[in-house]
């Protein structure tokens, strides 16, 4: 795969992070149907991501908050932007899936794309080593990222501590989170998310990941709140 930018000495390494567990089952016994699959080297590759993207993130913005870079780093770790990473790369032609999983629309599915792709930095990690890892992280996973081009309805938005701020502003008790539903296969899963604000005041939204969904109620109740309309239950 050219568009990694890496040279594989071990190219067996690089097709078992290609290797999804519905084609490991369909072709290996159970005894190595774990060796022979993604699932570990995306395990890794998570904690590989994170660490580089934390270091790249405090060398490229050393003026940055710990509480911006944090927003930042859950922005480029996020499911999301892997699977968008692993879109650009066109990552889906060359994964393994199974017949059932091929036939499913396996190679579009955002949770699939995302955990494929932390296999493949921990793949590059392995064969290349830390500074081969940290050049595919920066060039490709960071790239050209610019936070000051986020805009309010950005995935770094932070709606809940906005939220937060909005309530204490008026007097209003402390929002409170619920997870109130999930629904869909294992690999698609949908969240939703109730906030409520004292007795009189709740919004639901959905979303991919449970904090995905909590930041998109915060955002509607948020939305709430500073209409001009909105009179405080507390007035």
């Amino acid at each position: 795969m050219e568009l990694l930018g890496h040279r594989f000495a071990n190219r067996e390494i690089l097709n078992r992070a290609l290797t999804h567990r519905s084609h490991s089952s369909e072709v290996h016994p159970p005894a190595r149907e774990t060796a022979a699959n993604n699932e570990q080297l995306e395990f890794l590759g998570d904690a590989v991501l994170g660490f580089l993207v934390s270091e790249l993130l405090v060398g490229r913005y050393p003026q940055l908050s710990e509480g911006r870079l944090s927003r930042l780093k859950a922005h480029l770790v996020s499911a999301s932007h892997l699977h968008d990473v692993a879109q650009g790369l066109n990552l889906g032609q060359y994964l393994l899936l199974g017949r059932g999983e091929d036939m499913s629309g396996g190679r579009q599915k955002r949770t699939l794309l995302a955990d494929a792709l932390e296999a493949v930095i921990s793949a590059i990690y392995l064969d290349g080593g830390i500074e081969a890892a940290r050049r595919f992280v920066d060039g490709v996973v960071l790239g050209d990222f610019d936070p000051a081009a986020a805009g309010p309805e950005s995935p770094l938005a932070d709606f809940k501590s906005a939220l937060q701020e909005k309530v204490q502003r008026l007097h209003l008790p402390h929002p409170k989170y619920v997870a109130i539903r999930e629904h869909g296969p294992e690999h698609a899963k949908t969240f939703t998310v109730e906030v409520r604000i004292g007795k009189s005041l709740s919004t639901r939204a959905e979303g991919v990941t449970k904090k995905e969904a909590g930041r998109l109620a915060a955002a509607t109740m948020l939305a709430i709140l500073t209409d001009p309309a909105f009179v405080s239950p507390s007035e």
